[in-house]
């Protein structure tokens, strides 16, 4: 099995610790990503700065993305590791050598599942790191000094009773079918919607990122999951007429707008026109499609 173990700012894994947030935005200045191909939920292990040089906690991979900044702070929030977005900005241009662009876009990488180790049970890295690796580097439990350094954390996370979530889970929990099993969040959720959708509208295929979101089909309240296929990325607009079943989707990804819109309100042009169209964009892979199912549980709600 292999792992990651990334270099982590203190001041973002202060704040987080303190706070022992379950997702986070393990973020980077530059939209470049540290990794190649990293499977989904690969372990994402923190590795302090000099001069802890320490594993002090980490989570499992969930999606490396690349958003405006602003975009980022409105789906992480505090998972940024920070109290605002000013004070996310800040620290940005603190390890971009003091670059104050106004709306930059930055890596993510989406984590799930996140633990935080007590500073009496972090882990020394000092001669099994090598110094030059400024972003951090791949590990493997088949090579056997490797294998030691995640066995040390895992017995870390006894030690402190703290519970590996996809421990007991069958040996492909790695990839794609780590999605199917983890604690996706709201974040998660949202970033995976976005990427699937290739950044645009499912009904008008609209790519102004700041406007579009991610729309539940069975809402997270009625206990609809955080998963892509439970998802469509929709432009504000239409994601408030989806949640208020004055749109809908059919099972034939066909787009129904209601009456209602124009009987109660005198308008809707912009709206009614859409009406029995298909779906401008869809997932590539039939897997982050939406689901019949969850289709079908909207469709019985559109108020026709």
């Amino acid at each position: 099995m292999q792992f990651w173990l990334g270099v982590t700012d203190h001041r973002w894994f202060n704040f987080l610790s303190q706070r022992r947030l379950e997702e986070v935005n393990f973020w980077q200045p530059t939209a470049t990503p540290p990794f190649k191909h990293l499977p989904i939920g690969t372990p994402f292990l923190f590795k302090l700065r000099a001069p802890n040089n320490c594993i002090a906690g980490g989570g499992h991979f969930v999606q490396f993305t690349k958003l405006p900044l602003s975009l980022a702070w409105d789906v992480f929030g505090e998972k940024n590791g920070c109290s605002s977005l000013t004070a996310l900005h800040a620290h940005i241009a603190d390890m971009a050598n003091g670059d104050r662009e106004p709306n930059p876009d930055i890596g993510c990488s989406v984590l799930t599942d996140v633990f935080y180790l007590s500073p009496e049970n972090w882990i020394p890295v000092e001669g099994r790191f090598p110094r030059q690796a400024v972003r951090g580097r791949t590990y493997d439990t088949e090579i056997s000094r490797e294998a030691e350094l995640w066995a040390m954390v895992q017995a870390a996370r006894v030690k402190m009773g703290v519970e590996d979530q996809t421990a007991n889970l069958e040996e492909n929990r790695f990839g794609r079918d780590f999605l199917t099993h983890a604690r996706l969040g709201q974040s998660s959720f949202r970033t995976l919607v976005i990427d699937a959708y290739h950044k645009r509208c499912a009904v008008t295929g609209e790519s102004t990122l700041p406007v579009l979101e991610a729309a539940h089909i069975v809402p997270y309240a009625n206990k609809g999951l955080h998963r892509i296929s439970n998802g469509l990325l929709l432009r504000s607009d239409f994601h408030k007429l989806f949640d208020a079943g004055l749109m809908t989707v059919t099972t034939d990804y066909r787009i129904r707008v209601s009456s209602r819109i124009r009987e109660q309100y005198f308008n809707g042009k912009a709206y009614n026109r859409l009406d029995g169209q298909q779906l401008q964009v869809v997932p590539e892979d039939p897997r982050d499609q939406p689901n019949p199912e969850f289709l079908r549980w909207h469709n019985e709600r559109f108020a026709a």
